[in-house]
């Protein structure tokens, strides 16, 4: 048998984007190897991976995987989540939590997350002022996020960083010991966290999951504790990477980052445009044809695992002028990295205003903000699925 082509190698960990391009311009889907010797179908191109992302015959759901990539090996009390079912129980788990999410919930915590904004703004400020560096990664970007989806579960404040530091460790996909033991760590936090808030309910999100739970009987204890894992970590992870990559992009484009200063209308366009360029997420959730289906002329079989490249798709030619460049006038933005169709982000609108406030503060409030060390210098964390800085040191302009 012939070895599938494996292109997640050093030269994808240095530079993703330019191996997705050059895999989009060969072909509109491949055939390859995972990183654990597992095959998958790439689909790279944009026309293709709206398709996939709208087709109802590729399930998220492990019982129609045959052979290849099937995600993380998770406890039921993590694994029975919505990026895990389909129609019916994707439906109904997603009506209980969408509660927590709709647009009138979200306007109703900008004042909370305008707060949250400010303090971590002091904070950055207070640093310069003491001729200090500060890490946006750490200092900013996990905390702003870490905050506001632990307000909505009330999460106790010592028991924060360290989720944040066992979903970081998962996905980072490096030491195949520390992803079992951050999976163990979080199943039995979310357990215990369970159990005292059914001890001493109060008005947050978990303790409306867990009524729905206990009185209308619409939801599983896996379920439950699933759904916890999947807002928790998906709602600090995605915002925290794409506001460190986002405002990267921003200050290596002076021009750019001139304009958004002087038309603050511009935000709103801009935080679209970072979404689509700065996104961690490469892949969406992988997922397994229930019958034999045609892509960009390549026929998948039943059962096998197929990534729809949300990255690759984001950066078309075919779909977008200047795909690689940062532009917060681009009109026809209808970017991918939020998802499409039933799968689409939950947390899409409080995504949307994290990152909006938060630029509009830090715009506001530091003019002379750069980067405090060269580009060659930053680290990212790059896998098959994700593509995010570690640490981005920043500084004021002091000349």
């Amino acid at each position: 048998m012939t070895a599938l082509p494996q292109p997640f190698d050093e030269a994808f960990r240095a530079m993703p984007h330019a191996v997705y391009a050059k895999l989009r311009e060969e072909a509109p889907v491949h055939r390859v190897a995972l990183p654990d010797g597992s095959p998958a179908w790439l689909v790279t191109r944009d026309e293709d991976v709206r398709a996939g992302l709208a087709d109802t015959r590729l399930s998220v759901d492990k019982a129609h995987a045959r052979e290849g990539y099937q995600g993380f090996s998770l406890p039921p009390a993590l694994d029975a989540n919505l990026l895990n079912m389909d129609q019916a129980d994707h439906l109904r788990l997603r009506r209980l939590v969408s509660q927590g999410f709709t647009p009138r919930r979200t306007e109703s915590l900008r004042g909370g997350v305008q707060a949250v904004v400010d303090r971590l703004a002091d904070d950055l400020a207070a640093r310069f002022e003491a001729g200090q560096e500060a890490d946006f990664v750490h200092d900013f970007a996990t905390p702003l996020p870490l905050t506001v989806i632990s307000d909505l579960f009330d999460v106790p404040e010592a028991d924060r960083r360290p989720f944040a530091s066992w979903v970081t460790t998962m996905l980072a996909l490096e030491d195949p010991r520390a992803v079992a033991g951050a999976i163990t760590s979080m199943h039995g936090f979310l357990r215990s966290l369970v159990d005292r808030r059914r001890a001493a309910p109060g008005d947050d999100l978990l303790s409306g999951l867990i009524q729905a739970r206990d009185e209308g009987d619409r939801l599983s204890e896996d379920e439950l504790c699933s759904l916890a894992f999947l807002v928790l970590g998906a709602g600090i992870e995605n915002v925290q990477h794409t506001l460190s990559a986002g405002i990267l992009a921003l200050l290596r484009d002076p021009g750019q980052l001139a304009a958004l200063r002087e038309e603050p209308v511009l935000r709103t366009g801009a935080v679209e445009e970072l979404l689509r360029l700065a996104h961690p997420n490469l892949t969406a959730i992988r997922r397994f044809p229930r019958e034999e289906v045609e892509y960009g002329g390549v026929t998948i079989p039943a059962g096998d695992t197929v990534l729809l490249c949300l990255a690759s798709a984001n950066r078309d030619p075919a779909r977008y002028d200047r795909p690689d460049e940062l532009d917060i006038r681009r009109t026809d933005n209808a970017h991918l990295a939020l998802g499409q169709g039933v799968h689409y982000c939950l947390g899409a609108p409080l995504a949307r205003m994290e990152t909006d406030l938060a630029l509009e503060t830090l715009l506001g409030r530091f003019p002379g903000l750069r980067p405090a060390v060269a580009p060659e210098r930053l680290v990212w964390r790059t896998s098959f699925r994700s593509h995010a800085l570690t640490r981005l040191p920043l500084t004021l302009r002091t000349d």
